[in-house]
């Protein structure tokens, strides 16, 4: 099979592009960048750098993928973006290459939805079937875990981490103003198959974690306890022993 490539859009030579992609007009693909099966890219796109996206992702108009990060201690050192499977990255979308200074690699999961102007910076590890509304942004370094959920206008600080299954609300600021704890996401655990016992669990592990007025270092002592008649528990306690910067409490 040949790509489906608009007459206006330019491709470089050097680009591997499966068979059945999809590039709109006028969208611009550079050397370095992989795009597979599937994939469909709208018009006007950008994708750039040393970028590897993989099977039936959606690009939509005017995003930018690959680009070089915003950071002044950016050098030109050959750094890389990496997209997985099956994600969603509509209108406005900025997602930037690594740094020499950290991973040296941005790296996307599958299943993801980047609502229109979100942008991931330099990097970022963002997991599996993740939610970005519009207009959520993360800092660089940062990591979201899979399921995480950034409502409208939220905002992650360099260096923060997002478990998996969390929720922020709109306009929240994590890492700041201050960012406060709200309580469990029920819906979303349940919309994902948790039973109505998982979800107790988690609520306890939440009060013993945010209620009880527990020092943390007691508290992560507490849920590491829990977590060995509670596996489910285990994720949290694994954030908790590896939070470098502390945690929202």
């Amino acid at each position: 099979m040949i790509p489906r490539i608009h007459p206006t859009a330019l491709v470089d030579a050097g680009a591997r592009i499966a068979g059945d992609v999809d590039i709109g007009a006028y969208s611009i693909v550079g050397p370095d960048v992989t795009i597979g099966a599937g994939t469909r890219i709208g018009p006007h796109v950008v994708v750039t750098g040393s970028t590897t996206i993989g099977a039936r992702n959606r690009i939509f108009q005017f995003a930018s993928v690959g680009e070089i990060p915003q950071d002044r201690k950016y050098g030109g050192e050959p750094t890389a973006t990496a997209i997985g499977d099956d994600n969603v990255i509509r209108e406005f979308v900025t997602i930037h290459a690594g740094t020499a200074q950290d991973r040296g690699v941005t790296t996307i999961g599958n299943g993801n939805w980047f609502l229109a102007y979100t942008h991931v910076a330099h990097d970022c590890v963002v997991g599996d079937a993740t939610t970005f509304s519009n207009n959520a942004q993360i800092a660089g370094h940062v990591t979201i875990g899979d399921y995480a959920v950034l409502g409208a206008y939220a905002g992650v600080h360099q260096f923060c981490r997002v478990g998996a299954h969390a929720m922020l609300a709109a306009g929240a600021i994590v890492s700041g103003y201050p960012a406060k704890p709200a309580g469990t996401n029920n819906e979303g655990l349940r919309r994902r198959g948790f039973s109505a016992a998982d979800i107790a669990t988690v609520r306890r592990a939440y009060k013993t974690l945010y209620r009880e007025g527990l020092p943390l270092e007691q508290a992560r002592t507490a849920l590491a306890q829990a977590a060995k008649d509670a596996p489910l528990l285990a994720p949290l306690v694994a954030f908790l022993e590896t939070s470098d910067r502390g945690i929202v409490r």
